[in-house]
């Protein structure tokens, strides 16, 4: 073998190299890129139907300007019926009326409708509660806190929460009236 030949075996090896560690890095960041698509769009729901839902704290600010808490542990005994929605939703706002429509007679049934604002400030939940004369209690979760335990992704998001604290359905979209009271007629209390 002369110089010539072995230079050439050289660069040879050394582009083979190269092509093994450039297939290699390419796996790898395919593997990565991969996992972090999955990870963004797998479901984030970490309540299923038949778990029990987390309990929760959050404040409102009543008709008189007063702070007010709102504890899912303090509805025990009735049905529940929690609500993920933003001002900025339409969605969100085309079912608002008929959970005001439905929520006076469900509520002498036992049953509490808790709609969870996401939004950014106060101002535009209350003008939006005005707007729409909503009398359920509508708590601010500031801090996404809630949103998160529920693993909230689309809103609006619905859990039906029956007397035992356990959830019985989970909608993610907008209900229509007769879909919303079939729900609410699933966590009545006997």
């Amino acid at each position: 073998m002369n110089v010539d030949q072995i230079k050439a075996n050289k660069k040879r090896k050394k582009r083979n190299r190269l092509i093994f560690r450039t297939v290699v890095l390419v796996i790898l960041l395919a593997a990565v890129a991969y996992a972090l698509v999955s990870n963004i769009t797998k479901d984030k729901t970490k309540i299923d139907v038949g778990s029990q839902a987390p309990d929760f704290e959050l404040e409102q600010i009543n008709k008189n300007n007063e702070l007010e808490t709102i504890k899912l542990s303090d509805l025990e005994g009735k049905g529940v019926m929690l609500n993920f929605w933003a001002t900025y939703c339409k969605p969100c706002e085309a079912e608002m009326p008929y959970m005001q429509k439905l929520y006076p007679e469900y509520k002498d049934k036992g049953i509490e409708i808790v709609a969870v604002s996401l939004d950014a400030t106060e101002l535009v939940i209350n003008r939006f509660i005005d707007q729409y004369d909503l009398t359920f209690p509508i708590p601010h979760d500031t801090n996404e806190v809630v949103m998160d335990a529920y693993g909230v992704g689309p809103i609006p998001s619905t859990f039906f929460i029956n007397p035992q604290g356990e959830v019985e359905a989970i909608v993610e979209g907008a209900l229509s009236l007769e879909n919303l009271e079939g729900y609410l007629k699933q966590i009545q209390p006997e």
